[in-house]
């Protein structure tokens, strides 16, 4: 099974594969529009700007695993993301990333890169990096801010 494989529905129900990325670096963000951390939109926004016609795509999707930060429907958590921050990259179906619902997507991507002491996410704005070939190349904890990950994508980018 490869990241590719993987069926992933919008915030208005169409459901598509990965494999659109294919060739593509792909930053996977689980997110909560009334997190403390929501500040990471305009970073995350700003990768989205800078690097889209480069070949790198920032997918956002929401949770309400934590702290019940994102306690509404998926459209309303995209209306969020949009109004509130300015957000024009995807943002999917609301999902669970841990426990036995979590989405197969997050159970792979959690399986490629083992967290600090356990693979389980820890809090919202858990970003993983897939490079152009499909693999899951890091794992970034909710604190690290975009602005540290875009580096990596400069480099990866070329």
């Amino acid at each position: 099974m490869q990241i590719y494989d993987f069926d992933v529905t919008k915030a208005n129900g169409e459901t598509y594969k990965l494999d659109e990325y294919k060739g593509k670096i792909m930053l996977i963000v689980n997110t909560a529009s009334k997190c403390g951390l929501n500040g990471q939109f305009d970073g995350l926004e700003e990768i989205h700007q800078k690097y889209k016609d480069k070949g790198v795509a920032v997918l956002g999707f929401p949770s309400n695993q934590f702290a019940n930060q994102e306690p509404g429907s998926s459209e309303d958590a995209e209306e969020a993301c949009r109004i509130n921050f300015g957000v024009t990259f995807p943002i999917h179906e609301k999902i669970n990333v841990n426990g036995n619902d979590a989405h197969p997507l997050f159970q792979y991507l959690k399986e490629q890169q083992k967290g600090v002491l356990t693979s389980k996410i820890k809090w919202n704005f858990t970003k993983f990096l897939v490079d152009q070939d499909g693999n899951v190349v890091e794992r970034f904890g909710p604190k690290i801010e975009p602005k540290e990950i875009e580096k990596q994508i400069e480099k990866m980018v070329g």
